[in-house]
């Protein structure tokens, strides 16, 4: 490439997830090729290539949450003088739930060419194992840390027919398995998947209440949570609140409105609860 008179190529480039023999041929390429690599965690980058005995000649910056605005407009300078930047961040592929999407964005809109080498996916992994629906799937990430606002998010996804992928710390496996249960139902089905394809990978699969049980000891590792779908509801949760929030309008007890929606509506009591209370403490 004549880096004076054509523009860079921006490098989407998957890692692994856990065993490092399922980092590719083309990344290991892609790197050697690369004048800048932005990594997620420069550290984790340099180790897992330390790993694999590969080399490379480019220079190393960080790209993460918190610079990702200010970087991405850097490595555009970068691009428009003709770089080959390769993203990669610190397992799986970059922009899915991890930073890449700001300079994805900016590359399209200065017309710079993209390309993505695939690579390991804790979201497809998990959801392979779970043994439930993958027609139709949706990923959720990260929820809000915050229980009031996971909760209220749960409670707006208790209608949601598509299989659903959470990512989850650890230590908040107990809390957000008993939100869960709250606006799903105990009954709901899930599948906790922890350590992906390292040499401890477990799986459990099972109602929810029954995986909240097994995680009240605690789990180790990182950890991806997906849950069955909802089987169908006659209305979306959203128009059961606005029945609610008619009924207290014209002077019914909250809880009796509650109850009285949920039955005639098949929504889940615990979850139009939680999306009714939000609703009242939004509305003027």
């Amino acid at each position: 490439m004549d880096h004076a008179t054509q523009s860079g190529l921006l490098i989407l480039a998957g890692t692994p997830i856990g065993n490092t023999d399922d980092a590719t041929p083309a990344l290991r390429q892609a790197l050697s090729k690369a004048d800048v690599v932005a990594a997620e965690d420069t550290r984790r980058f340099r180790a897992l290539v330390d790993r694999l005995g590969w080399e490379f000649t480019a220079r190393v910056v960080s790209y993460f949450d918190g610079n990702e605005t200010a970087r991405a407009a850097e490595l555009i300078e970068d691009l428009n003088s003709g770089a080959t930047v390769v993203v990669v961040t610190d397992a799986g592929m970059p922009t899915v739930s991890d930073p890449g999407y700001r300079v994805v964005s900016a590359a399209i809109e200065a017309d710079i060419p993209i390309r993505v080498i695939p690579g390991p996916s804790a979201v497809l992994v998990a959801l392979a194992l779970s043994g439930l629906p993958t027609d139709r799937f949706c990923l959720e990430g990260f929820l809000p840390r915050k229980t009031e606002q996971r909760r209220r998010r749960l409670a707006q996804l208790a209608n949601e027919e598509r299989t659903m992928v959470f990512f989850e710390a650890p230590h908040r496996v107990a809390s957000f398995l008993a939100d869960a249960v709250a606006g799903f139902g105990g009954g709901r089905r899930g599948s906790i998947s922890r350590e992906l394809t390292k040499t401890y990978e477990e799986t459990q699969r099972g109602t929810l209440d029954e995986l909240s049980t097994w995680a009240a000891a605690g789990l180790r590792g990182e950890v991806t949570i997906v849950i069955a779908g909802a089987e169908g509801s006659p209305i979306p949760i959203a128009e059961a609140v606005a029945l609610v929030l008619e009924r207290l309008a014209a002077g019914e007890r909250f809880a009796a409105a509650v109850a009285t929606v949920a039955e005639q509506c098949a929504v889940p009591r615990k979850a139009l609860y939680s999306a009714a209370l939000a609703a009242r403490k939004e509305s003027p």
